[in-house]
């Protein structure tokens, strides 16, 4: 029955940090992220946000600095929308399955051009 509960914080989570990345205006944030997916410990207490733009790794890199420059504005931003108790200690890792999967998707069209 846990297993519901931690689910459905963690898409509340990355709603909200999606939300709340979108009224940031640091400049070395991206405003092309996608926040791939969200991990959050058991006990509500980590929570790693894996981040993605579409220029590639670089520019989810640079973004990433600037999310991590912002974490403690975010985690109390995360906290009061959500209403919980302790907000998680957010840690942001830049991805790079965007452009994979960007790579993937051309080589199947290129795959069937051929058929």
């Amino acid at each position: 029955m846990a297993g519901f509960h931690i689910d459905r914080i963690t898409e509340d989570i990355k709603r909200e940090i999606i939300s709340i990345i979108r009224e940031l205006k640091d400049p070395r944030i991206n405003p092309m992220l996608t926040v791939v997916k969200v991990d959050v410990s058991g006990d509500l207490s980590y929570a790693k946000v894996y981040i993605s733009a579409i220029e590639g790794i670089d520019a989810a890199k640079e973004s990433v600095k600037g999310l991590t420059s912002a974490q403690g504005y975010i985690r109390k931003q995360l906290g009061s929308r959500l209403h919980l108790r302790k907000s998680p200690e957010l840690k942001f890792i830049a991805d790079d399955s965007i452009v994979k999967g960007m790579d993937l998707f051309d080589k199947i069209k290129e795959l069937s051009n051929e058929n």
